[in-house]
């Protein structure tokens, strides 16, 4: 088996493999895609929001004390809704808001204290009536299927560690171990 040792947790956050994951070369190649009413949802905006993506996940995980397992939930969700829905995109105009719902919902479904929805609202730019709709549209998308069983975490743990080189992995009988 293989040990997974983190150099700094930390790093697991917003600038590090999840934000990689989200990066403004997906967003940019989705962002071509043309817009139809077949594949609007509730997470488009406007406009592109003024703030990038791992910036927004700093504020989020500053200001609303996630727990780091939430931030794997997002990453399981996006892949979850994205086979369900093949034509859903992270794009600019959905990132944001689909982060801060998947935030939400994530940490309701994985944690036994998380936040209200008025102060997810408030951290994410939105107002409380356009997360409650998200959030019911999400869980929808999803098929309820919102729980993050521990290998699965454990599975997108492993994925991140492997793509980023804030991580050491070590066989068990190694001597830096």
């Amino acid at each position: 088996g293989t040990v997974v040792l983190l150099v700094r947790f930390a790093d697991l956050l917003p600038s590090g493999p999840i934000a990689s994951r989200l990066r403004p070369q997906l967003i940019s190649h989705n962002d071509k895609i043309p817009l139809t009413t077949s594949n609007l949802t509730r997470f488009h905006s406007r406009g592109p929001p003024n703030i990038t993506i791992a910036d927004y996940l700093r504020r989020i995980v500053r200001y609303a004390a996630i727990e780091k397992s939430v931030l794997l939930l997002l990453l399981i969700y996006i892949d979850r809704i994205c086979e369900i829905h093949p034509t859903f995109t992270i794009s600019s105009l959905t990132a944001h808001r689909f982060i801060i719902c998947a935030i939400t919902t994530g940490s309701k479904a994985l944690s036994d204290i998380y936040c209200t929805n008025t102060h997810f609202a408030k951290v994410g730019g939105i107002s409380v009536v356009e997360l409650n709709v998200m959030e019911v549209e999400f869980c929808q998308m999803i098929n309820w299927r919102l729980a993050g069983s521990v290998d699965i975490l454990q599975q997108y743990f492993v994925n991140l560690v492997r793509t980023s080189s804030v991580y050491a992995t070590l066989s068990p009988h190694s001597k830096n171990g």
